[in-house]
Parts: structure tokens; C-alpha cells; sequence
């Protein structure tokens, strides 16, 4: 599809129907680009709004209020002290599940900022949740004649339904908040990923204490630790995933106003995997090694190939899209290779680097994913009034970036 019409300014670099092959096509392949003809290096840069202020500000405060709430109940109940090092201890797990999230959000980074907010509502707001909730709920299905096993009862349904709700409604928020970035499936894996991670983290910091204050402490915490923060560390992140996966689906088909059955679509998969991840022993197997490998490490398994297929359409949509831009002339097709490609994207970074620019190139790459996803919503005929308007902005921004990118080259 062609691009029908563009913005009342002059067209940034190309006539509609001007060969690709320009300077910047021919010089980029010799590692040293030149500024396409009819384009202006002096345009001085211009930041787009993207949506991220005070709502994510006030968030951002709340779920940090939230944080520290939960980690004064931790350290009434355990002590400061305790909480410190098995917090630290915490830490192992997590950043085994951040460095796998950044794997997955390496293609098309999202704004940091939300990927805190999502950290700290994990860590914060869907415990305190969790626990205020969880109580209720127990209360509801009271048994006072004993026939039901509050203890197993509690993990494999009220821990599915309360937990993933409560993280759910994280992803939800940042879902709303953050309409110009969360706009595909792996933002949303991205996003729920990080929550459960930072719900995983003050979880296992429960755990730990129970044991580590338990009669046989020094074994009953090294096996522990060994089980939830070595051998399952990406548990709640996978679960949660599958709650982000379905609003990303959401996003990126245009349909905002029926996310309810987005959400309800992706809680069912996260609590049926936090049921059969909590009772998988006693239910299905008799011991752990047969649970581990025949349904944890599957899981695992299913999950990193589903995310590879992901990443892989995701460039493919973003060569398709970025093409359209090329065929109206926004674009070169030495840039269209740039963005959309792993190798061009390594050698735009190694030439930006070397003339002090890497933080400018790595923003006209954002700009460009974030014109192959509005130009996806288009093409498809979801597109909304902002997503026209926000198009019309980003090719705007990508002129800009590029003139500042070749600024005197």
C-alpha cells in the first residue's frame, strides 16, 4: 500500500516516485552515509509527545509508596534485617528473569520508565493486593467443617485467581497509560513479563524468610532457594505473559474498547498455568523430577520458541511497513534494510558510534518501529484518530532525527 498523502510540509528527503538508490543508500553500504539530496540538515530537532507524563508519574509514585508499604509489613513481621539479605538473595532470580526480558524487548526497547512501573507494581501493588484479597477470598469459601484442605485449596485456586487478577490489573493499567508503545504482542510479554518477575521477587523473599526461620534453616533455604530461584525462576513470568500477550493483541488489531475479552482471553491461560504449575505435584505427578521435566521445562521450552516465532513476524511486519514508507519516499531503502534487519542495524550502530551519535540513530530506530506499528493499525483498517495523527507526527520526527543524525556530515 502506498502512502496517499503526506503532511502540509515539504517532503522530507524524496520525491514520491525518486529512485532509493540515492547518496544515502550508496554511501551507507560503504559504511559512511551521505545526506540524501532535497532533505535539510538544519532542521533542529524536535522531541514527539508520546504520552508518557503525569499519569505514569503519579503511577510510578503510587506503586513506589506501595513498595515500601509492603517492605515495612516484611520487616515488621520478619525483621529489617532478615529482609535485607533474603531480599538480596531475592535478587538472583530476578535478574535472571530481567536479562531474559531484555532478550525479548531487545528488537524494539520500551520506555524505561513504564518498564519500572511494571516492575514495581509486580513487586508492590500486586502482593499487597494479593494479600488483602487473598484473605477475603478464604473467607468466602470458608470450611468450617474441615472437608476442604485450606492448604491446598489455596494454592491451586486461590493463588491462580487472586495472584493473576492482581498482576493483571497492572498490566491493564499500563495497557491504558501507555497507548503509543504498548502496541503489539511482545510489549505486552514484555510488560507482564515484569510483573510477575517483580511479584516473583517479593514472593520468594516470603518463602525464603519461612525457611530460612525454620528449625532445619540452613538446608531448608539452600533447597528452596535452589527450586524457586534457580530451577523455576520465569514461573510468574510466564504466567503473567499470556494476561500481556492478549492485551498486546489487543493493540495491535485496533480494538482498545474490547479489551475486556482481551483480558479474559489471556487470565484464563495464566491462571490455568499457575494451577498446574502449583499442583502439578500431588495432582498429576507423585514427584518433582517427573513434574519438572515433563511439564516445567516444556512450558519453558514452548514459551521461548513462541516468543522466536513472535520476534521473527515482528520484522517481517516492520520491513513490509517501513517498505510503504520507502515506496512514498519517507524513507531510503538503505534505511528500510537499517531498521529492519539485525545486520543493519549493527552497522548503523558501529557508524554512529564512531562519529559520537549512537543515542540519535538509536531514536530514529525507535521512530521507525514505532511508524511500522501505526502503519500496521492502518493498513489493517483499525487505525483511531490518534494513530493518523501520531503517523503524521513520527515521519515528521524521523526527518528531523535524520538531519540531526547527518548534521554537518
Amino acid at each position: 500500500m502506498r502512502i496517499t498523502s503526506h503532511p502540509q510540509q515539504p517532503t522530507p528527503h524524496l520525491s514520491p516516485h525518486a529512485d532509493p538508490l540515492d547518496p544515502w543508500a550508496t554511501s551507507f553500504a560503504h559504511g559512511s552515509p551521505g545526506y540524501p539530496p532535497g532533505s535539510n540538515p538544519s532542521a533542529g530537532p524536535r522531541k514527539l509527545h508520546h504520552g508518557i507524563g503525569s499519569a505514569v508519574t503519579w503511577a510510578l509514585v503510587g506503586c513506589t509508596v506501595v513498595l515500601l508499604g509492603v517492605a515495612w509489613f516484611l520487616s515488621a513481621i520478619f525483621g529489617s534485617g532478615t529482609v535485607l539479605w533474603l531480599g538480596i538473595l531475592a535478587m538472583v532470580p530476578l535478574g535472571l528473569c530481567l536479562l531474559g526480558l531484555r532478550w525479548v524487548d531487545r528488537w524494539d526497547p520500551e520506555p524505561r520508565v513504564l518498564l519500572l512501573l511494571a516492575l514495581f507494581w509486580g513487586a508492590g501493588a500486586s502482593v499487597a493486593g494479593s494479600l488483602l484479597v487473598g484473605d477475603i477470598f478464604t473467607e468466602v469459601f470458608f470450611d468450617p467443617t474441615g472437608a476442604l484442605n485450606m492448604d491446598l485449596f489455596g494454592a491451586v485456586i486461590q493463588a491462580p485467581i487472586v495472584e493473576e487478577l492482581a498482576k493483571g490489573a497492572g498490566v491493564l493499567l499500563i495497557f491504558w497509560i501507555n497507548r503509543a508503545h504498548f502496541d503489539g504482542p511482545i510489549d505486552g510479554i514484555v510488560y507482564g513479563g515484569l510483573v510477575g518477575a517483580g511479584f516473583a521477587f517479593t514472593e520468594n523473599i516470603l518463602y525464603f524468610a519461612d525457611s530460612y526461620l525454620g528449625a532445619a534453616a540452613p538446608e531448608e533455604l539452600a533447597t528452596v532457594f535452589v527450586l524457586r530461584g534457580l530451577f523455576s525462576p520465569f514461573a510468574h513470568v510466564m504466567f503473567t505473559a499470556w494476561t500481556g500477550f492478549a492485551l498486546g493483541m489487543c493493540a495491535e488489531r485496533g480494538a482498545r474498547r474490547r479489551w475486556p475479552l482481551y483480558l479474559l482471553l489471556g487470565l484464563m491461560p495464566a491462571m490455568i498455568g499457575h494451577f498446574l504449575w502449583n499442583g502439578g505435584i500431588g495432582i498429576l505427578f507423585s514427584d518433582f523430577l517427573s513434574f519438572y521435566f515433563m511439564l516445567q521445562v516444556p512450558l519453558f521450552v514452548a514459551s521461548i520458541v513462541a516468543v522466536l516465532l513472535l520476534q521473527r513476524a515482528e520484522r517481517k511486519l516492520t520491513r513490509l511497513r517501513l517498505d510503504e514508507y520507502r515506496a512514498s519516499g519517507w524513507f531510503t531503502a538503505a534505511e528500510v534494510t537499517m531498521f529492519a534487519t539485525r545486520a543493519g542495524r549493527r552497522q548503523a550502530r558501529r557508524w554512529a558510534s564512531a562519529i559520537g551519535r549512537r543515542r540519535i540513530m538509536k531514536d530514529f530506530t525507535s521512530t521507525a518501529m514505532n511508524l511500522a506499528a501505526v502503519r500496521h493499525r492502518i493498513a489493517a483498517g483499525n487505525a483511531t484518530g490518534f494513530d493518523v495523527s501520531r503517523e503524521v507526527a513520527l515521519l515528521h520526527q524521523s526527518h528531523r532525527q535524520r538531519a540531526q543524525l547527518l548534521a554537518g556530515i
